[in-house]
């Protein structure tokens, strides 16, 4: 039978299976409950909106009686301004539930991207594809299932396929940054992704054009933009005879598309893709001969200016001259809007070119490979890159042996 009583850890002792229940004499609705076992479970009892509430608090065995006290006046507390505390104690068991089991895919599209997109939006389609694609095996595991184990194994798999441990390191990051933010977030409570280290990679190894490939290439543009030409032609002849409105001819423009200009400046340049891309007329003097790389378009996400040489600039003057009216120097079909995507076309110049083994980005590599080999110091170079400091640009080093063959000799 009930009975009334404070609760303490002595009354608490004292309560036998025949009472069974203890209400506490100084809190509302307060009281311990015994159950059939011994075992003894600290409740609250309210109403609410016309329902009766028991309202568990903890069990004996791991809250003292003081906490209990603590815990049901706090809860009482909410009671009185109107809260269902029940209500929002199972509103916050689902919550963890549905936590524990977000699966990758569903916190890529939902969570992650819309955070990329107001920090990048240029970048952040990107970024989730390239995980998606990469880590397909993972997409319906829940957050928490993924262990350094599964990823030590992808990586082993990678290694197998002959994929450069710069291109494996930078997806592992990628994914790591992607897991950590929803560490950061509360979504889960921790990751062991950090176990798994990077690969130590020989950044001396650059990829740059021999002047046979370099000149390979060059025919390669020439040849790609006399194709487009003599196509363009034959579509106008076929059109005419059908009685069609025809297309603009290249016959008299200085370049029938944008990739001879595009890649002429990167060799010249050193410029990123992504740097290319989104320059705009606005950031090329062509009074003073340079051109800026605002923060927002930067990697480093600082600013740099760009000297442009003879054949950088005569190139632009003809480019800007076929282009007077659009906003950036490498626009795509939309107007005002940059091309996004050179894949395609960079792909068949290669293959005109018969050059294995080259991305665009290693026209970057090769007019770092160039400056260095013609004798311009490091610092230069590195400025010029675009580098946050040296340790990046001493990848190109081994290129100028007559550096430290000057230096050693200085002490004899």
């Amino acid at each position: 039978m009930p009975i009334k009583k404070k609760i303490t850890a002595i009354s608490i002792k004292q309560l036998t299976l025949e009472e069974r229940r203890l209400n506490d004499t100084e809190i509302s609705g307060f009281h311990a409950l015994m159950s059939k076992a011994g075992k003894v479970t600290y409740y609250l009892y309210y109403r609410i909106d016309g329902k009766q509430v028991n309202y568990k608090l903890g069990l004996a065995s791991e809250i003292t009686p003081a906490q209990a006290r603590d815990l049901a006046r706090e809860k009482a507390g909410e009671v009185a301004k109107g809260n269902d505390v029940q209500e929002i104690k199972k509103a916050a068991r689902e919550e963890n539930q549905r936590r524990r089991h977000l699966k990758l895919s569903t916190y890529l599209a939902e969570r992650y991207e819309p955070f990329l997109t107001t920090r990048n939006p240029k970048t952040s389609r990107k970024i989730i594809n390239h995980l998606t694609n990469s880590f397909k095996f993972l997409l319906d595991k829940d957050l928490e299932q993924i262990t350094a184990w599964e990823i030590e194994k992808w990586r082993t798999s990678q290694r197998k396929l002959g994929r450069a441990p710069a291109t494996i390191n930078y997806t592992l990051n990628t994914l790591k940054g992607a897991i950590s933010r929803a560490v950061d977030w509360g979504l889960i409570e921790s990751h062991d992704l950090r176990r798994v280290k990077a690969i130590k990679a020989d950044n001396t190894r650059v990829r740059y054009l021999t002047e046979v490939e370099e000149k390979r290439l060059r025919h390669a543009l020439k040849e790609r933009d006399w194709k487009l030409r003599e196509s363009r032609r034959s579509n106008n002849q076929h059109k005419i005879i059908r009685g069609y409105d025809t297309l603009p001819s290249l016959d008299d423009v200085a370049f029938a598309d944008y990739a001879e200009p595009l890649v002429i400046l990167a060799m010249n340049t050193g410029l990123r893709r992504g740097e290319l891309l989104g320059l705009e007329w606005t950031d090329v003097s062509f009074d003073e001969r340079f051109l800026k790389v605002k923060a927002s378009n930067a990697k480093s996400k600082l600013s740099r200016t760009m000297p442009l040489n003879n054949e950088a600039f005569e190139v632009l003057k003809k480019w800007r001259d076929q282009n007077p009216t659009t906003r950036f120097l490498f626009e795509g079909r939309e107007a005002g809007k940059a091309i996004t995507d050179v894949k395609k076309t960079w792909g068949t110049v290669l293959e005109i070119a018969m050059i294995e083994g080259f991305n665009f980005h290693d026209l970057r590599h090769h007019f770092a490979s160039k400056l260095v080999m013609a004798g311009v110091d490091l610092n230069t170079v590195r400025e010029l890159l675009g580098h946050a400091d040296l340790k990046m640009t001493l990848r190109y080093a081994h290129l100028a042996p007559e550096h430290k063959a000057a230096a050693v000799s200085l002490i004899c």
